[in-house]
């Protein structure tokens, strides 16, 4: 792995290497980097699917195409048909880990896999008795204004594009566009959009970070419980959200 990147310098364990601009398109690894301990937040999304469904499943809840959709909750979750009949579900929960720490075995938490299960039999009671087939997670970059950007800085020999907060399939293709263009000294529409050379203020740091992360990860969860419970908007979720800047 890159140990830190520094004037056109990509240091690992076993070596070097340069080149006239290094590109930091590493997300929710970056705080393993120097120099970058806070400058992007993990934040783990975890995912199950089930087997393959019949047909007369999609046909009773009338889902025909393969759109993907979410729902006004807290914290969040997602779903999507594959391929091949399934419906793989993911969404946040899990802990934020003490100093930005991103280990492989963070990616399968038995309580948040738990819990999509339960989400996905209350939004469709007949399954059940599906099998659940996979299970798989990782880590996301959230930066400490939520705002993704892309940039370069000769003088550094550095470029950088990130911070997509979970909507990375699409950003990073125009994140790699706007980087060509960039590096390449091309002025085009992309070039000025408004994320070009933005630059988002550091997370605070820790016990700060670990602290508030957590707190609002589990203020959200509370925010869901009562508002299922009463029907009501829950007005902890608002504070959570403007302290943490949503």
């Amino acid at each position: 792995p890159a140990l830190s990147i520094e004037d056109g310098k990509v240091t690992t364990p076993d070596g070097s290497l340069r080149a006239e601009v290094v590109v930091r398109a590493t997300e929710g690894y970056t705080p393993g980097l120097d120099g970058f301990r806070r400058t992007l937040l993990p934040l783990y999304s975890l995912m199950i699917s089930t087997e393959p469904l019949p047909g007369s499943f999609w046909d009773e809840v009338g889902w025909s195409g393969y759109d993907t959709f979410t729902d006004g909750r807290h914290l969040l979750i997602y779903a999507q048909r594959t391929a091949d009949d399934r419906i793989a579900i993911g969404g946040r929960g899990a802990p934020y880990h003490f100093g930005s720490r991103v280990e492989n075995r963070f990616d399968h938490e038995p309580r948040v896999f738990a819990g999509l299960r339960h989400v996905l039999t209350a939004l469709w009671p007949s399954l059940a008795n599906a099998e659940i087939t996979h299970r798989w997670g990782g880590p996301l970059a959230a930066p400490r204004d939520w705002f993704s950007s892309v940039g370069l800085d000769r003088t550094r020999k550095y470029a950088w594009s990130g911070g997509y907060v979970g909507d990375g399939v699409s950003t990073t293709n125009l994140g790699g566009r706007t980087l060509a263009d960039l590096i390449l000294g091309r002025a085009t529409d992309i070039t000025r959009l408004p994320w070009v050379g933005h630059k988002s203020r550091s997370w605070e740091p820790e016990p700060f970070r670990w602290i508030g992360t957590n707190l609002a990860l589990q203020t959200m969860a509370s925010a869901d419980r009562a508002e299922s419970r009463n029907g009501k908007p829950a007005r902890r979720a608002d504070v959570v959200g403007k302290l943490v800047g949503i």
